[in-house]
Formats: structure tokens, C-alpha cells, sequence
């Protein structure tokens, strides 16, 4: 963490925005941790609601921690769920334990390591959800969307759980095209959510990628999607074949960060 990375108040007592490189990175009610604001945030929640059976604790793995808003969630609406957040940045993490403390008996281990190296010190089976919201400089970092990553991610989830990546792009996608191939030679089944403005302009926008071994959520989120503050769209594996197909997976080689804001 530079100098630049601070904790600011945001717009209700008890709620901060915590701002890096010049861009708000996490939002954070202290007072409601079950309120998100980011609208890719509430999508992400949204599947955290549709996995497995309602209100149950389950087994989660965040790439990606920065204000902890998702771990937070997650505690509040499926308590004694075990949660592991793999971060590297401890200047962050320590930023925001001072500023914005977790709940007693949150569940919430938070370990200081890169998202590759966390994922691959994982026992088989260890999860029921991974989620990966991790940037670098405002960009996915090319290291977490490779082939070899997600199949590694996929032995963390056994053959039932679910991951859920939040990448960004814009129009035609390109780089999103090569990480939904990747995701689909590890997982079969595959959607997508986006806001309709993000499917059809020419702006970098936020993409949901959600896959899975077993069974997905499918109408669960196009339910939630509907009736959003912000509507989505929810792609189904045809969709996404149709939409989003012709890639090639990111190799060790090959593999590239997101477009740049």
C-alpha cells in the first residue's frame, strides 16, 4: 500500500470508502454489513444468496480482500461460515482492521499472500465458493485468469463448488473471451452477468463470471437480477458460448492483465 491509500467517510454515519490509487476500491457499512453499495458487489453477493441452501454456512475462499466488504456479507447473512481471504497487501489489511474491525467471531481469517500462491496451498476440496476480486493497479492481474490457475481453483472446489470472478472490460472483449475459455476447460457449466449498458457500449464496465462442476444458479440470480437497484443480465452457458466464445486460455506465457481503465 502507497501513501495514497486512505479510509474516507462515505455518505451514512458508520460507513467508509476505502480509496486506492485515486479510485474508490470498497465501500464498507459498519453498521449493515448486509448492504452493499458497488453494484459488481451486489451481484456478487447475489450468488453468495444462491449457493447452496439458504442462510447455511458455507466454505468460502476470497482472492481479493482490500475492505473485506464480501467477507463481511457473508458473515452477517450466513454466520459460522469459515471464510479465508488471500491478500497480499498487509499495509491494506492492517489499515483496515485499525479503521473498519471486523466483527467478534467473524469467521474471518485473512492471510497475507498473493492470490496464486494462497489458492495453490489449499487442501482438495476445501471450498464451496472462491471468489476473485483482486486488482493490481485497477486491472485483473493476468496471473489469476490463467488456465492453469482456474484448474487449479477447481481442485480447491471439488466437483460441487462454485467460483465467481469479477473481471472488467469493455466491447468486444477480447481479454474476457480468453478467460471465459479458460474457466470453460475446467468447468462446464458457465454464466455471466452484466449491466446492459457494459454488453452494448464501447465502456469498461464490470462482468460476472460465474461457474461450477454441478449445478448453477441460473434462475436464483435472474430473479435477484430483475428486481436490482441496478438490473443485470444473467448469460446461461449457451449464452455465454454464443456471446462470449472463440477464446483461447490464458497461458503462463501468454497471460495479461485487464484493459486499463
Amino acid at each position: 500500500m502507497g501513501p495514497d491509500a486512505e479510509i474516507l467517510p462515505a455518505d451514512r454515519p458508520d460507513s467508509y470508502v476505502l480509496r486506492m490509487s485515486g479510485m474508490d476500491q470498497s465501500y464498507v457499512d459498519l453498521a449493515d454489513p448486509r448492504r452493499l453499495v458497488f453494484e459488481y458487489v451486489r451481484r456478487l453477493g447475489d450468488v453468495v444468496d444462491a449457493v447452496g441452501p439458504p442462510a447455511a454456512p458455507l466454505r468460502v475462499v476470497h482472492v481479493g480482500g482490500a475492505g473485506l466488504t464480501l467477507p463481511r456479507y457473508v458473515a452477517a447473512t450466513r454466520p459460522r461460515s469459515p471464510q479465508v481471504v488471500l491478500e497480499p497487501a498487509t499495509a491494506v489489511t492492517e489499515l483496515v482492521r485499525v479503521r473498519l474491525p471486523l466483527p467478534r467471531r467473524s469467521g474471518i481469517r485473512v492471510r497475507p499472500v498473493d492470490g496464486r500462491a494462497g489458492v495453490a496451498a489449499l487442501r482438495d476440496d476445501s471450498a464451496d465458493l472462491v471468489v476473485v476480486d483482486a486488482f493490481a493497479d485497477a486491472r485483473v492481474p493476468g496471473a489469476l485468469v490463467t488456465g492453469a490457475f482456474l484448474a487449479d481453483v477447481g481442485r480447491v472446489l471439488g466437483s460441487v463448488g462454485v467460483v465467481a470472478l469479477n473481471l472488467t472490460d469493455r466491447a468486444p472483449f477480447g481479454w474476457t473471451r480468453r478467460v471465459v475459455a479458460g474457466v470453460r476447460s475446467a468447468f462446464p457449466d458457465v454464466l455471466l452477468t452484466a449491466e446492459p449498458a457494459t454488453l452494448r457500449a464501447k465502456r469498461l464496465g464490470n462482468l460476472v463470471v460465474v461457474a461450477s462442476r454441478g449445478d448453477l444458479p441460473v434462475e436464483a440470480l435472474r430473479q435477484r437480477a430483475t428486481t436490482a437497484a441496478a438490473p443485470y443480465r444473467v448469460l446461461d452457458t449457451a449464452a455465454v458460448s454464443d456471446s462470449f466464445g472463440g477464446g483461447s486460455p490464458f497461458i503462463e506465457a501468454d497471460a495479461e492483465p485487464s484493459p486499463a481503465p
